[in-house]
């Protein structure tokens, strides 16, 4: 995710002595009973194109209620909706200047480019598994599987569409390769969060981390190889069509690659990533007038008019191909409003259930549970997931579980990088799996595919909690905190050599 300097030291958790574990979570029932519903009866559309916003809502003035009756002020409702909201303020600039960006790489000949040189390069024989690298080299690199996924991302599933590839099938791999690579990565902001929260270093803890995490994306490889040979390919009289398709729309040149190589580089050297994006949009809009006059003209009679559009509107593009019309089309930034919607509603609630002290009394409880030392993985696993489902948020995910469980791994003998590799397995790199998480819905948002479509095929991601708690099962890579000194008695006592 991209970095906002989360300082650990700034995460309050709220306790209520007044609450019972009961009414804690009477607040999750009912919004998973509604979402639920909403999904499997409602079709998605229960109150409405915002049924999941409204949800949450609900289930916010739920939790209100629940708060009042132990004790709860609305001061530190409102206080705590408020710190959450501060903290998606720059990932909801981000979304708007993706919007910008998909509109105006689209009428650039950025994306059609980069499809088009896609198409010659990647077969889809080895296009699955090549997407899961791409990407985990780019995210590696920047420290962002959001920076990815805004730019290689977005280009891997134009080229997988042209190719015929199942779209969730391309998300799922897309995904999986960018957070391994943020996972990974020393300038990713959880994998710095992680170890400060835990008390260890951050080298330390890629160290560490990389023994579930290698194993881990070697199988989702694997998983992606098998996939690709289930892929019927396009032949090549296809391909050459849609080639010759885009060929004949767009001006198509290499020159056009300058504007992403350009935004990656930005990022590379660590400038802001609102500037990154923001320069990239610039550059889309300079390169649309020099390369693309004729779509600027075909799109509307002023050339300035066809840019504003991009930008904030629906943009279609017309070819002689039905499928490259529905590849080349983009919401701009009114197509990100559902998402930020949602990601607003799931901060109210998430700040609303962190007043009235539900995230920790059920991670208390939890923590409680846990006599063994696989007790103890399997609840902060538990935890990881259980937050990033009812906070909605990654970082909470790996805040409050780090912080409750900090002194529970040091009273067990173990390493504080056992907590934060565990942290990571299980928080950072679930939060894209939960549609209504502030992660889930950017990427959905972003690469236009379902949570549901591409759960499945987001391997690494979901495989990832299982590989932590197999270790942890059969106590393969778990660090004492302690080495154990050799017995004295069993040293033999001598006359001195001197």
């Amino acid at each position: 995710m991209e970095s906002q300097n989360i300082n650990p030291e700034d995460q309050k958790i709220i306790e209520n002595r007044e609450l019972k574990i009961w009414e804690a979570l009477i607040p999750v029932i009912l919004l998973m009973a509604l979402l639920a519903y909403n999904i499997f009866f409602a079709d998605g559309v229960m109150l409405g194109d915002y049924s999941n916003q409204f949800i949450l809502i609900i289930g916010g003035i739920i939790a209100a209620i629940v708060g009042f009756f132990n004790k709860a002020t609305f001061q530190c409702m409102l206080v705590e909706i408020w710190g959450n909201l501060k903290t998606t303020f720059v990932p909801i600039l981000i979304l708007v200047l993706v919007g910008a960006l998909a509109g105006t790489w689209l009428i650039s000949g950025v994306i059609p480019a980069m499809v088009y040189y896609g198409l010659q390069v990647l077969s889809p024989s080895v296009f699955l598994p090549a997407s899961v690298i791409i990407c985990a080299i780019i995210s590696i690199a920047t420290g962002s599987s959001w920076t990815t996924s805004a730019t290689v991302g977005i280009a891997l599933i134009g080229i997988g569409g042209a190719l015929g590839i199942d779209s969730g099938m391309i998300a799922g791999a897309v995904i999986s390769g960018a957070y391994f690579g943020d996972k990974m990565s020393p300038l990713s902001d959880t994998t710095n969060l992680a170890p400060a929260l835990a008390g260890t270093d951050l080298f330390t803890h890629i160290k560490y981390m990389a023994f579930t995490t290698v194993p881990t994306i070697l199988i989702t490889l694997v998983v992606f190889g098998i996939l690709s040979t289930t892929i019927e390919t396009s032949g090549s009289a296809d391909i050459s069509l849609l080639l010759k398709s885009i060929d004949t729309t767009f001006h198509i040149t290499p020159w056009l690659f300058l504007v992403p190589l350009i935004v990656v580089a930005l990022v590379l050297f660590k400038t802001n990533p609102l500037i990154a994006l923001g320069s990239g949009v610039v550059m889309a809009i300079i390169f649309a007038f020099i390369f693309q006059p004729e779509v600027l003209n075909n799109l509307d009679s002023s050339k300035i008019d066809a840019v504003v559009t991009s930008i904030f509107t629906d943009t279609q593009i017309q070819t002689d191909n039905e499928k490259l019309n529905e590849l080349f089309s983009s919401g701009g930034i009114i197509g990100m409003i559902w998402t930020i919607l949602l990601i607003i509603a799931a901060m109210v609630f998430g700040g609303i259930m962190d007043a009235i002290g539900a995230l920790a009394k059920i991670t208390k409880v939890l923590l409680s549970i846990a006599s063994s030392a696989f007790g103890l993985f399997a609840t902060t696993v538990i935890s990881c997931l259980g937050l990033n489902i009812i906070a909605s948020d990654q970082y909470l995910a790996i805040v409050i579980p780090g912080k409750m469980f900090k002194d529970a791994y040091k009273d067990k003998g173990l390493a504080p990088e056992n907590l934060s590799r565990t942290l990571e397995d299980a928080g950072t790199v679930t939060s894209v799996l939960i549609p209504w998480n502030t992660c889930g819905a950017y990427q959905s948002s972003v690469l236009g595919v379902g949570v549901a479509d591409y759960f499945i095929y987001a391997v690494f991601n979901w495989l990832s909690p299982f590989m932590t708690l197999l270790f942890a099962a059969f106590s393969i890579k778990i660090k004492q905190l302690v080495e154990k000194e050799p017995a004295m008695s069993t040293l033999k006592e001598g006359p001195s050599p001197l």
